[in-house]
């Protein structure tokens, strides 16, 4: 899709017979929650072979309905952007099911808050990425993400130290894929920093036998005054 100049016809009979095949639709479905899931998962959803899933795959690729996040050796299918998902509900799948795949059981205190290469990750790690960029207090650039002032200066009014807060303006952070949530949380240095922060300050704890987090009563307050919420 090109948002530069409105479709011609052959481009619209191009998106409808993507649409028109039901493991592509399958696919977008699944992704239409704005997860990220992994090729296998995907042929599983929709019931068709990895051969088959990796054509429709490229098809919807080359057409621009979904976007790829590589990390490491893995690969990532997602929508392309927000207009394709507004565009899939308002003219294609308004009154599909969507489909979601089955996963196995996983702790409960690790898919709220962990640990992930020392940077906060989970339900709450995700909710403080989403919360932050959209209040314009992280930004995304060529260097990965970056803390704005605006950010630091609320932190200081939440209790964090002026010094220390000050020093994460100058560290970059980067999106990591979280494996439980399928979205992104704030990852790299700056991702680091802030929850070694959070732990200093007592909104975190840490758990004593596996990688969760446990937050705080007063680390959930103080988060929610940040704008950063999830479900008790």
């Amino acid at each position: 899709m090109n948002d530069a100049s409105p479709l011609n016809r052959y481009q619209l009979a191009e998106l409808g017979a993507m649409l028109a095949e039901p493991a592509r639709a399958a696919i977008l479905l699944a992704l239409m929650d704005g997860t990220m899931r992994p090729a296998g998962e995907l042929a599983e959803i929709a019931g068709v072979s990895a051969a088959t899933a990796s054509a429709h795959l490229k098809r919807l690729l080359d057409g621009g309905l979904l976007g790829l996040h590589e990390q490491g050796r893995h690969r990532y299918f997602r929508l392309a952007n927000d207009d394709v998902a507004a565009w899939l509900e308002a003219m294609a799948l308004p009154h599909a099911t969507r489909v979601t795949p089955k996963t196995a059981p996983r702790d409960p205190m690790l898919c709220r808050a962990r640990t992930c290469y020392r940077h906060l990750a989970g339900q709450l790690g995700v909710a403080l990425c989403e919360a932050w960029l959209h209040r314009g207090w992280l930004r995304a650039n060529s260097d990965g993400m970056c803390l704005l002032p605006e950010a630091a200066d609320a932190l200081v009014h939440a209790g964090w130290q002026a010094a220390s807060t000050q020093q994460l303006l100058h560290l970059h952070g980067r999106g990591c894929l979280d494996w439980t949530e399928r979205r992104l949380h704030l990852g790299g240095a700056l991702g680091v920093a802030i929850t070694s922060a959070m732990l200093d300050a007592g909104w975190l704890r840490r758990a004593p036998r596996n990688r969760a987090l446990l937050p705080t009563p007063d680390g959930l307050r103080r988060l929610a005054a940040l704008g950063v919420r999830i479900d008790p």
